[in-house]
Parts: structure tokens; C-alpha cells; sequence
């Protein structure tokens, strides 16, 4: 099933020919794969066979033009894939894409190459997002029974009331398939929203959750090289130290696999204790192949169809 099956678009506003043309491209270029989706004018849908209730989401509207180069005001096709992985390892649903209709080749290439859902499972543990944007992955682990969720993202105001209000309307009973949410009746905090900029801890929250949560989401922030430091400091900062806590990288390759790579070098992420556990590449019809740290002839159109999944842990080694 293609990954942006379950989503739709509700538009707020009467549609102008450049949103017509949009549209369109599908048809005209059947191979463009649109890798974000929605603005301030035009909410978000997102249908789960195994939710009661569809979540409409909102997105953000930032007024500064620094704020607006974040692109935190459009949900991406990471936080759809990340969301996925959680549903599916928390409700025990195996592999996404295992249809009737899948060959012995495409199961045995996944098996050998994914990370086995339950891997995703977020029953009974503590989670925080960074640079959150619409906190679909995060929402969802609220829904199937994390006990503690923390939702992230850079300290504007509007990227701030956009996550609140998802927070506030979606991690409710009602949407939720256990007909409750494990996290709102806690004591740990709950299912909260905070400003952080990554690699900086300067309040109070910060400095009281070091180590504090069993896995970290970081849902496409990897397309400006310059952050990744100052985010693995981040992922390094919130992640339980631990043999069991894990950090979930999910990314696109829409900005070029050499801006986003360097990420996974080991030496910048043993600098923090970290190294890679499981790493692989899906594009949006569920297709698992091997991660390559280069591959000739990836153009824009073929590269917006992939998307990287990385499982980091502590490098309890060293």
C-alpha cells in the first residue's frame, strides 16, 4: 500500500489554478511522488483502519521568514512512515506490506534488510519528538498506550499552538483503539508539548529530562547538515542510557542524500555514545533495499520515493 494512501487533504479555502496545476502533477508526471503535504489553508486527514476515529490535523503558519525556512508548517513523509512503524509494532501487526499477493522474494528481502516491527512498539514507555511539525508519530504513540509523550519543536510561537492544538484535540480516548490513553492518566507528565532548539538545553525542563525517555523520533530533521550535531546532541540528551532505549531516524532524500548522510558518521555519533543498529531504505510503496551511503544516478524524481530508517542505540561498548 502506497504511504500516502492514508492521507487526505481538506481544503479551507476555494482553490486557485496553482493549486489545480498541484494536483494535477500526479498525472501528468506519474512518477513524482509528493513528499510534502498540506499548508495553513488546508488541513490534513489521516485515516487508520485500526483507529475508531480518522485524526484531522492541523499545520502551522509561521510568520517569520526564518521560521518558515524550518518547513515545520507541512507534514512529511517521514512523520507518515514513522507513524506507520509505531502503529504497527505497538499493535503487533507485522510487516506493513505483508499482502497475500507478496512474492517469497520481496518477504525474504524484508526480512533480511527491516528491522522486525516489534522493534516499534511503544507500549508502557516514555517518548519525545524533535522538530515535531504536526506530531503524527507522536499522537499515535499516545493513542496505542505510551505511558509518558513528549512533543518537540523549535520555539515559535505558532509551530508551538499548531503542536498544542493536535496534542490537545487527538490524544484523546476516543480516537485512541484501547478506547483510552495511557499517558493522560500517568504521572510522569502526560502528553506535553515544549520549545526546544536542538543542542541547546538553557530551561528548567531540559536540565530535568536528561536521559528521561525510552525512545527519541526525529522525523525528517536531517536535510540541513549544519544542524546535525547540535541534533545528536539533542537525541544524546533526551535518550535513557540504557541497553534498551532507542532514537528512530526516519528521512528523505528530497535534498540529496549527501546533505543528509553525514549524520550517520560513526565518529560524530560515538561522540555521544551512539552508534547505528539497524539501517535501510523504503520508498513509499513499501520497497525495502539496503542503505548506501551513495548511489549514481539518483535523480530528484527517483530520490523523493525513498526514505532512510535508522534504529540508533547507546554504544555500551566503549
Amino acid at each position: 500500500m502506497s504511504l500516502l494512501a492514508r492521507l487526505t487533504l481538506i481544503s479551507d479555502t476555494e482553490p486557485d489554478p496553482e493549486d489545480f496545476l498541484e494536483s494535477s502533477l500526479g498525472v501528468i508526471f506519474p512518477d513524482d511522488v509528493a513528499n510534502q503535504h498540506g499548508d495553513h489553508n488546508n488541513s490534513l486527514l489521516y485515516t487508520s483502519p485500526h483507529l475508531p476515529k480518522p485524526l484531522p490535523l492541523s499545520l502551522a503558519d509561521p510568520k517569520g521568514t526564518e521560521d518558515r525556512k524550518l518547513f515545520s508548517h507541512y507534514l512529511w513523509n517521514s512523520s507518515l512512515q514513522l507513524a506507520e512503524l509505531v502503529e504497527a509494532g505497538t499493535l503487533g501487526l507485522g510487516s506493513l506490506d505483508d499482502d497475500d499477493d507478496d512474492d517469497d522474494e520481496k518477504k525474504e528481502r524484508r526480512r533480511r534488510i527491516a528491522s522486525p516491527c516489534c522493534d516499534f512498539n511503544v507500549g508502557g514507555l516514555s517518548t519525545i519528538e524533535l522538530g515535531a511539525g504536526t506530531a503524527l508519530p507522536s499522537i499515535m504513540s499516545a493513542l496505542l498506550g505510551a505511558k509518558r509523550v513528549a512533543v518537540t519543536d523549535y520555539p515559535a510561537p505558532e509551530i508551538l499552538e499548531t503542536l498544542r492544538r493536535n496534542v490537545s484535540t487527538l490524544a484523546q480516548p476516543q480516537f485512541s483503539p484501547m478506547g483510552r490513553v495511557v499517558a493522560l492518566e500517568g504521572e510522569e507528565g502526560g502528553v506535553e508539548v515544549h520549545g526546544h532548539g536542538w543542542g541547546e538545553f538553557p530551561g528548567p525542563w531540559e536540565q530535568e529530562n536528561q536521559h528521561a525517555f525510552d525512545r527519541v523520533f526525529a522525523a525528517d530533521c536531517l536535510w540541513m547538515p549544519w544542524q546535525h550535531e547540535n541534533l545528536r546532541t539533542s537525541i544524546d540528551w533526551f535518550m535513557g542510557t540504557g541497553p534498551e532505549a532507542r532514537a528512530w531516524v526516519v528521512a528523505g532524500f528530497h535534498t540529496g542524500r549527501d546533505n543528509m548522510r553525514g549524520f550517520f558518521e560513526t565518529d560524530g555519533l560515538r561522540r555521544h555514545g551512539l552508534v547505528v543498529d539497524r539501517i535501510w531504505e523504503r520508498d513509499c510503496n513499501g520497497a525495502d533495499r539496503e542503505w548506501a551511503w551513495e548511489r549514481e544516478k539518483e535523480d530528484i524524481s527517483e530520490r523523493k520515493r525513498w526514505l532512510v530508517i535508522a534504529c540508533l542505540r547507546r554504544d555500551l561498548v566503549n
